[in-house]
């Protein structure tokens, strides 16, 4: 790197610092973004939340590597990597980060007509609309190709019936990217990618009430929706190269879920107790917690290597390991949070649990969906076989 690269990289440094500073409520520290993105009514109900995300907004900062003309701010990737930086360093996040800004903004960038970027991609980087993924069915999860929701052409329409499952926010979303079957002569070759409004007439959308309680995945329910042609992104039956592409997105963003997790030990010596020598005061206990720490640490250093060789024309082959491995993590920690609250870890409701010993239950309910969505643990393999170290198929 020459000096004056150097210098303009150190510039840009501080002058986010300084903006940080000024514009990241205090507040909002350390605090979970997702907590904002799966959950439209605490979001709405957080004015320092409403305000940060306002002053990312206008600063382009929510979509920083789009063009300036759909919202972002048109910086290179060493300044989005100095922009995360300075964010981990503060406890601040991303408050635009959405289904529209992770998966279907750069697939438009990649796939879509200008007439499409600019009709959806300036809400989706100002988070004015909440998008949602149609792409599971019930007879269709892993083996994603063989969908059954039909798109008919009907001339001056595309009329859609169908069910999809498992689509997230789908009750609190304006519009949904969803994979049709526009051929029944042909598996992937018959797919294509349509845009659909959810306030169409036909479209329903039904919560699913999950182990862990909670109710972000729905089910979806096209019933002679009629859907404009210009809402099909790409070519008919293009769909599987661009659900491809989108998949990658995701799963590269889940990947990317990489917020630096609070150490479990000061939780541990207060409820497991500590031995003469002060340490946690079981060693088989003890050594687990070392391990998933290890782990932590070792995946992240492998993001950023990674992320460094992709930045300098490297392959993108590792996105299916790296997610794996951090749904590991995090179901090994879940359980680790658990045993360690003992009896108070098991409790769903009442006065004789904390607030957050119930959330702890949840959370380790939760995490056992991290090794099937985006990709169910067992495919994320396959393409690993195939992919990365080239095994046959």
């Amino acid at each position: 790197m020459t000096d004056a690269k150097a210098m303009e990289g150190q510039d840009f440094r501080q002058e986010v610092r300084a903006w940080l500073k000024a514009n990241f409520p205090p507040s909002l520290t350390g605090i979970s973004g997702l907590v904002f993105q799966s959950d439209v009514h605490a979001a709405a109900a957080n004015s320092d939340f409403q305000l940060w995300r306002q002053r990312v907004q206008e600063k382009g900062w929510g979509v920083p590597t789009w063009p300036t003309r759909f919202g972002g701010a048109d910086l290179g990737e060493a300044q989005v990597r100095v922009l995360a930086d300075e964010m981990t360093a503060i406890g601040a996040f991303n408050p635009i980060r959405s289904f529209g800004t992770m998966m279907l903004g750069p697939t438009l960038l990649e796939f879509g007509n200008e007439a499409q970027k600019l009709e959806h991609l300036p809400p989706i980087a100002g988070h004015e609309l909440r998008w949602c993924q149609g792409f599971s069915e019930p007879g269709a999860g892993s083996d994603l190709a063989s969908l059954q929701t039909r798109a008919v052409d009907m001339g001056d329409h595309w009329l859609v019936n169908g069910q999809k499952i498992w689509t997230s926010g789908a009750d609190q979303a304006d519009w949904c990217f969803a994979l049709v079957r526009t051929d029944t002569s042909r598996k992937q070759g018959g797919i294509s990618f349509l845009l659909i409004d959810m306030k169409s007439p036909g479209v329903e959308a039904r919560p699913i009430i999950l182990i862990s309680g909670s109710t972000h995945f729905c089910e979806v329910f096209f019933n002679d929706v009629k859907v404009p042609k210009d809402n099909l992104v790409g070519e008919v039956n293009q769909g599987w190269t661009i659900a491809k592409r989108l998949l990658q997105h995701e799963r590269n963003s889940l990947s990317e879920v990489k917020a630096e997790i609070t150490s479990l030990a000061p939780l541990a010596h207060r409820h497991v107790g500590t031995d003469a020598l002060g340490r946690i005061d079981c060693p088989d206990l003890r050594a687990r917690m070392v391990r998933n720490a290890m782990r932590h640490e070792a995946y992240m250093a492998t993001v950023r290597r990674f992320g460094e060789e992709a930045k300098n024309g490297g392959s993108d082959s590792a996105v299916s390991t790296l997610k794996n491995l951090w749904s590991e993590i995090i179901q090994q920690r879940s359980e680790l949070l658990v045993e360690i609250l003992g009896g108070n870890g098991l409790g769903w409701a009442g006065s004789a649990y904390a607030a957050d010993e119930l959330e702890a239950t949840r959370a380790w309910l939760h995490s056992k969906a991290f090794s099937i969505y985006g990709g169910s643990y067992e495919v994320q393999n396959n393409i690993t076989a195939k992919r990365t170290l080239g095994l046959p198929g």
